[in-house]
């Protein structure tokens, strides 16, 4: 018989159809002539309710006159993973049209006791050390499931604009943003490393006969086959040595990166508020009972949204046209602001998380995209603008995460893009592919980078970004 999904069967009217279901134990309750299990087998948040009755009991006693039916139900507290075999019928209780009526059950792992995770609620941090259990839970279900809903949206929505999915290295030679927060590749022994008669590294004898590293962007060989095939994006795992402790930063995320040729500043700003508003109304369609719980419990997971605010949060952007800024404009509005931030305010200086909160959350009351940052203090691709002070750089800020996207238009001039790798002290020799572009058929471009783990923590309403992914890295941990 084949298994049938519990989100298959939720919200039906029952047909007193025979079904299997399989799934996990999340409680189990028993009385003198009835029993019921709570039954979940992770395709939703909810549980379907199995009754072993009388008539249960008696049908497995006779089968099974060498068992002890006691012994039975002892096997099956929270955490057991079970297959039952019975009937879909009208239920009397409250909260569910229908519960799966027994008439055979299969006991696959029976409880022990050491099982982590009982029925008593459980915090972020104590689930944290247990990441390979933490899915069963209620909480962290529901997040890999709009996560999962979440990547599919991505992808639905760029094949559906016609672009092509492209993998990028997660091995490279280059670093993207020049921050040298690498980690780097080797097989060299660490115990004896080659050294040069300079008394450097010898890469040389290297697998790759050159120093090499994990990505901490796809922008650059995105932007390749932007001049190929149009528009492209990218979507997989990028990486960052940096040594931030913090509940916002992590050494392995992932990015989703468009690149488009013929695209200016004002039509990447238009795709930006497209994309992102698409995949908040996909995963609100998609994941309507995962929502509501976070929308009624996730207050208690000291989440930076109060009880029935996250769905509120979620139309609130989905409504509201995106604000359009410059960087002058707002430095303006942050040095007359009457509330005092933790960071000075100055022209030059990139704007702080609480900068970018304060102008979303506060002063224009909806999501803000800022452009035309100092050059300085940006990377050396974006396009230099006349004034030759600015850039045609854009961040696009969220209520609650500050910075979610942030993009350009990218410096189509040959001798311009030179003068800023030289600028920025990079070495020109190891751009010569990417100068190459510019070289032969260059053509306006732009595109931008999102941080899927950032848009998850808006979705879900989750402060940690330790919580949005299944094995999250971070300094001093690699572990499962």
């Amino acid at each position: 018989m084949k298994r049938t999904k519990i989100a298959e069967l939720i919200g039906h009217a029952p047909e007193n159809q025979k079904v299997l279901v399989q799934g996990w134990v999340k409680s189990h309750r028993e009385y003198p002539d009835v029993s019921f299990v709570a039954l979940n087998d992770g395709s939703t948040i909810k549980t379907m309710q199995i009754v072993l009755d009388a008539n249960f009991k008696a049908e497995y006693e006779a089968a099974h006159p060498d068992q002890d039916y006691k012994e039975l139900m002892k096997s099956i507290n929270t955490g057991a993973a079970i297959s039952v075999v019975g009937h879909l019928v009208p239920s009397e209780g409250k909260g569910q049209t229908s519960e799966v009526k027994a008439t055979g059950l299969k006991v696959f792992s029976p409880f022990n006791p050491d099982f982590p995770l009982q029925k008593k609620g459980a915090t972020l941090e104590f689930l944290r050390e247990k990441m390979h259990l933490r899915p069963r839970s209620n909480t962290f279900g529901a997040v890999f499931r709009i996560r999962s809903a979440a990547a599919f949206a991505i992808h639905k929505f760029f094949t559906e604009k016609g672009f092509f999915y492209v993998h990028t290295p997660i091995i490279t030679g280059s670093d993207t943003e020049g921050a040298g927060e690498l980690f780097h590749v080797t097989t060299l022994p660490l115990n004896n490393i080659p050294k040069t008669a300079d008394g450097e590294v010898d890469y040389e004898q290297d697998f790759f006969g050159k120093s090499a590293h994990l990505t901490v962007s796809g922008q650059l060989n995105g932007e390749t086959f932007a001049m190929a095939l149009g528009d492209i994006y990218t979507f997989g795992p990028t990486f960052r040595a940096e040594n931030s402790n913090t509940s916002r930063h992590l050494a392995e995320f992932w990015m989703v990166e468009p690149e488009m040729a013929f695209y200016d500043i004002e039509m990447n700003q238009d795709l930006a508020e497209e994309f992102i508003k698409y995949v908040i109304q996909y995963v609100m369609d998609h994941c309507a009972d995962d929502l509501e719980f976070f929308d009624e419990f996730g207050h208690t997971l000291n989440q930076g949204v109060g009880k029935r605010e996250l769905k509120a949060r979620l139309n609130f952007v989905l409504k509201h046209k995106f604000k359009r800024i410059t960087y002058t404009e707002a430095v303006e509005i942050l040095q007359s602001a009457s509330k005092k931030f933790e960071y000075p305010v100055k022209w030059g200086s990139d704007l702080q998380s609480e900068h970018e909160r304060y102008l979303v959350e506060d002063h224009f009351k909806k999501p803000v995209i800022v452009t035309d940052y100092p050059k300085d203090i940006k990377a050396f691709y974006m396009k230099l603008n006349d004034d030759g002070k600015t850039v045609r750089g854009m961040d696009v800020l969220f209520p609650g995460i500050g910075e979610i996207i942030g993009g350009s238009q990218r410096e189509e001039d040959y001798d311009k893009l030179v003068k800023r790798i030289h600028e920025m002290g990079l070495p020109e020799e190891e751009y010569w592919w990417y100068l190459d572009t510019r070289r032969f058929g260059s053509a306006p471009h732009s595109g931008f980078g999102l941080g899927f783990a950032r848009l998850l923590m808006f979705l879900t309403g989750m402060t940690n970004i330790r919580d949005v992914i299944p094995f999250p890295r971070y300094p001093r941990n690699a572990e499962f």
